[in-house]
């Protein structure tokens, strides 16, 4: 099959029964008057394939590291994408250029162009370029309301691929909670608060899932004892001084201790109004651990990571949070806690297409 190539490394097979041809196997181009039209993508997977000929304006044959060339002066970034494109072709998935917000999208298998709707939304990232919470959830909002699956497409340097499926998850659990009456009195430590009456001990360590229980004491986490507090179920006093701590000094106390304290509370609060239980995630990397009941009863379904909405990464820091949830057999999350209004969950998995 043959085809004049353009500057930009676009390309037209112009005799009909070989534009038949090329469209119909993998269904390539589109059919427009003066032949079969193909993006830059397309013309330079059909020709680095050995199946296209292309010729420039003055009829010399060109070679494919001479269109990958053009391909990369007209489009910036086109070699990341060009790998994901090639890629997915390779494993068999009709994938056509689109216009924003995504560089793709794909049929689902054994899938029929203009029959068969899409199922994925495909875009392409270096591993180096950084990794935008803001963006991703626009695009999972967009993706969820056009019912298509997000995928992202993540080149690494030595131009291996992973994928992560990416959704807006709406985590639940069924937990309820045991209201305590009156508030139990938790003794303020250096960086945790302890509660030594036996009966607040068994509630809260038992039905309520807080803290852990050493010995006779329970000893909570200063998120958990905020949230606590909050609630009106927990008056704190210091242990040395025996005074009363109020909220707001105990919120400032915690802010110093942990300078992601306040969006770690938000999301704390948030998964525990969902009726989750929420445990440290220290052992895993992560801020929390979310079960959806009793520990006692049942394994936990996330690990999950409080961020701002505005929140700015490096792609291996997430990929390594992924990998380690995955190998648990858990749901990775981001909650991105907002100044004010509704924490957002983003859920990332690393996926074969």
């Amino acid at each position: 099959m043959s085809g004049l190539a353009a500057a930009d490394a676009t390309a037209v097979v112009a005799d009909p029964s070989e534009a038949g041809t090329v469209y119909g196997r993998g269904y390539f181009g589109t059919l427009q008057p003066g032949g079969l039209h193909l993006d830059r993508f397309e013309a330079s997977y059909l020709l680095e394939m050995g199946r296209l000929v292309l010729t420039d304006s003055r009829g010399a044959t060109l070679e494919w590291p001479s269109l990958f060339r053009r391909a990369s002066r007209a489009e910036s970034g086109f070699g990341v994408r060009y790998l994901v494109y090639r890629d997915l072709r390779q494993r068999g998935y009709v994938v056509r250029a689109t216009p924003p917000p995504v560089a793709f999208a794909a049929l689902p298998r054994g899938g029929v162009l203009h029959k068969t709707p899409s199922k994925f939304w495909i875009e392409p990232f270096s591993e180096r370029v950084p990794f935008d919470v803001a963006r991703l959830f626009d695009l999972a909002e967009r993706a969820q309301a056009a019912r298509k699956t997000l995928l992202l497409g993540v080149v690494d340097e030595e131009s291996d691929l992973t994928y992560y499926r990416i959704r807006r998850p709406s985590p639940v659990g069924s937990h309820v909670a045991v209201p305590l009456s009156p508030p139990a009195t938790g003794w303020v430590t250096e960086d945790r608060v302890v509660v030594f009456d036996p009966e607040p001990v068994a509630t809260l360590g038992g039905a309520m899932a807080y803290g852990s229980r050493v010995g006779a004491r329970l000893e909570l986490s200063v998120i958990e004892a905020a949230h606590l507090l909050e609630l009106g179920e927990l008056q704190l006093r210091d242990a040395r001084g025996r005074r009363t701590i109020e909220s707001d000094r105990f919120l400032a106390r915690a802010s110093r201790l942990d300078r992601r304290f306040r969006e770690r509370l938000g999301a704390y609060r948030d998964l525990r109004a969902r009726k989750l239980i929420v445990k440290t995630g220290f052992k895993y990397g992560s801020h929390f651990r979310g079960y959806p009941r009793n520990p006692e009863t049942a394994h936990a379904r996330y690990l999950i990571q409080a961020v701002r909405t505005d929140h700015v990464t490096a792609w291996p820091e997430i990929a390594g949070a992924v990998r380690v949830a995955q190998g648990v057999r858990k749901e990775f999350l981001l909650a991105a806690v907002p100044d004010s209004g509704a924490v957002i969950y983003l859920s990332l998995e690393r996926v074969r297409p």
